[in-house]
């Protein structure tokens, strides 16, 4: 028996991504799915600025500059290009290549991607055209040089740049240095906040910059100063839900706002040439610049270029501190699917602020090592692999975990073993988690692959959503080859989305999401899912059997967890039941579901719910590996569940396999199961 991940225990949400990837249409870079998925900073980049905001080579090199940049500051890239009908969030370097020397490249705003997707054709994106990308991928700060406007006699002409109206209708944070004094800022600036655009600019001035220039004649309604003060309003903004954007203006650095007037007197000529020789619409500004350009002797290339990498620098600082805000405050700035109880409902309150009395006490968690704990103690002896530090908090956790199979856990130097402080109210729900789990990212497949032997010979691979999702790739590509089953325990609903990043799921054997994780992982295939929750039992008993079924296709069994209401396990239908034992065939019979209600467990006897879900899904697995039937198996899960919410400990230390046998409760004792038939 096999287990990947590090040491954290599960914090249940029932918040929803969005990190899909549709194949042929929306594709997402490795590296900034796994960042996306592990809820790391990432920075959208534009590509008009490649395609025509620059001659090659210089449009190249500071593409790849910036992208360096961007990394240097702890956050992941992701230039967003369309390649031959695709929607690229994130370009490989040869992809980057082709579209800075390409010379059929398209110029995408929203209006043009239907059409350049239908025809397969190529093409940079705008700042409407990144912003709409950017939001389906889940990226919520974009980083550009600028943004477009009103153009001068835009009272007359109507001419408005599609940028202005996407930035009113799709919540994204856009870090630009303004609009380009070409424009009519003036009109711009009203135009934004008609579309109800919040503007900043960043620094300590409200002075709205031109581009080229640090100041212009207008201000912008607000100014932040730091990256953290700038996290805290996009936080506001995308948490309030109004669908807007939000604009933040940074001045070109100091020592290059001096060539600014030269700049300005240049820009004048090439508008007075441009209205001279009939250049109109979308040919507009590529004609400024470079006529610009050519004025000032590559000044204006210079400044440009310092300006997009500065933008670059404080955006990615802000992506970083709007991730710490999200990680302190629990956020969930992108969730379709929402609770929350009314103040008349909380049982439960503390007052932020100062001490509040309650009881401390350390247990040891983690979704991985929960299930190898329950595991080594129902007598199964799994492989637990892992990384922890070499600190004084490992040395407490192989202490405890002495009855488990350890050797394969990496102990590395100058890394932190994953802590996680929970907050748990009277009634045993989690109330507030911190968690410290950067430790997560050092199981890769490198130091995995050493133990491919084991992995190929395996009765079982069990995997977590917390371990990076080339590691998740690389084990379900050995599970694949040798037809190893393979379990997939989600962890939460952000990190649900992992192996359906890519076609890794069609390797699994079995999944246990509870139903927020269930809607996820149908998010990232594109699948339809509800909007909201159902709250009645039956409509929950509906609406888990249609979630499953189209990943029934390549999956074994879906168990979904439902708390209090139990829980479903769907599959091929087998002698009345599911069928839970590993199929080296894809599914060919009837599928069908069984509902089993959870056994009862008063208020009082709760002490947290923190390992249920491991619990249940530890015993599960060793009824299945000892080949019992589904009741069986689904009872032991059960009781292993009861028994968890009554410890302290997420694993209760005196868990047996006697405590666990289905005939612990009378017969008469066992809620009836209810079944079924999921229709095609």
């Amino acid at each position: 028996m096999w287990r990947l991940s590090a040491f954290l225990r599960r914090c249940i949400t029932t918040s929803s991504s969005r990190h899909r990837k549709k194949d042929g249409l929306f594709i997402i870079h490795p590296d900034v799915k796994e960042a996306l998925a592990d809820q790391r900073p990432v920075v959208a980049l534009e590509s008009t600025i490649i395609t025509h905001g620059m001659p090659y080579p210089h449009n190249l090199s500071t593409a790849k500059e910036v992208e360096a940049i961007v990394r240097a500051e702890g956050a992941i890239p992701a230039t967003i290009g369309i390649l031959e009908g695709s929607i690229h969030v994130g370009l490989s370097s040869d992809e980057l290549d082709f579209l800075a020397q390409s010379k059929m490249a398209l110029k995408v705003s929203r209006r043009d991607l239907p059409y350049v997707i239908s025809k397969g054709m190529s093409g940079g994106t705008t700042v409407s055209g990144t912003m709409i990308a950017a939001h389906k991928a889940g990226i919520p700060v974009f980083v550009t040089g600028g943004i477009g406007g009103v153009h001068r006699d835009g009272e007359n002409s109507l001419d408005v740049s599609a940028d202005l109206t996407e930035l009113g209708r799709t919540p994204i944070a856009v870090v630009s240095a303004g609009v380009k004094s070409i424009l009519d800022i003036g009109r711009t600036l009203e135009f934004l906040e008609t579309q109800g655009v919040c503007v900043a600019t960043y620094g300590d001035s409200n002075s709205f910059p031109a581009f080229f220039s640090r100041q212009s004649e207008f201000t912008s309604p607000y100014h932040v100063s730091s990256p953290q003060e700038a996290a805290d309003l996009i936080a506001s903004t995308l948490s309030l839900g109004l669908q807007s954007g939000l604009l933040l203006a940074i001045p070109i650095p100091e020592e290059h706002a001096a060539t600014g007037q030269q700049i300005e007197d240049a820009i004048q000529t090439a508008v007075k040439e441009a209205s001279s020789q009939g250049v109109t619409g979308r040919d507009v500004t590529p004609f400024i610049l470079q006529r610009v350009n050519e004025l000032t002797k590559g000044k204006s290339l210079q400044a440009n270029i310092a300006l997009i990498k500065n933008n670059a620098k404080v955006g990615s600082q802000i992506a970083c501190a709007l991730s710490k805000h999200k990680e302190k405050t629990g956020g969930n700035f992108r969730g379709d699917i929402k609770t929350r109880k009314s103040k008349d409902q909380r049982t439960d309150s503390y007052a932020f602020g100062q001490t509040n009395p309650g009881s401390v006490c350390q247990s040891f968690g983690g979704v991985g090592r929960n299930i190898a704990d329950c595991l080594s103690r129902l007598g199964q002896r799994p492989l637990f692999i892992s990384a922890i530090g070499k600190d004084s908090h490992s040395e407490a956790v192989l202490n405890y975990c002495k009855h488990m199979d350890t050797s394969a856990v990496a102990r590395l130097q100058d890394q932190r073993t994953a802590t996680y402080c929970a907050v748990i109210t009277e009634s045993g729900e989690l109330s507030l988690g911190l968690g410290d789990m950067d430790i997560h990212q050092q199981i890769q497949e490198q130091y995995v692959s050493q133990f491919e032997d084991q992995l190929a010979s395996a009765s079982l691979v069990v995997l977590d959503g917390n371990i990076p999702v080339s590691t998740i790739d690389y084990v379900c590509r050995i599970a694949k080859k040798r037809a190893v089953p393979v379990w997939f325990e989600p962890t939460d609903a952000d990190k649900a989305c992992k192996p359906f990043l890519s076609e890794s799921w069609k390797a699994l054997s079995y999944i246990s999401p509870n139903l927020a994780e269930l809607c996820t992982m149908n998010h990232t295939l594109g699948l339809p899912t509800p909007t909201e929750f159902p709250r009645s039992l039956e409509d929950v008993l509906g609406c888990v059997p249609a979630l499953s079924r189209p990943l029934l296709e390549h999956l074994n069994c879906v168990v979904v967890t439902l708390g209090a209401l139990g829980v479903m396990v769907c599959g091929e239908h087998a002698a009345g039941t599911v069928n839970l034992q590993p199929q080296k065939q894809k599914l060919k019979g009837r599928l069908c579901a069984v509902h089993y209600p959870a056994l009862t467990v008063s208020s009082k006897e709760t002490v947290n719910v923190s390992g249920a879900g491991d619990s249940f899904a530890g015993a599960m697995m060793v009824g299945i590996l000892r080949e019992l039937d589904t009741d069986s198996c689904v009872r032991m899960g059960l009781l292993a569940a009861r028994t968890s919410l009554m410890s302290p400990h997420p694993i209760d230390p005196s868990l047996t396999a006697d405590d666990i046998h289905p005939e612990k409760l009378q017969s008469q004792l066992w809620p009836k199961p209810s079944f079924v038939w999921i229709e095609d």
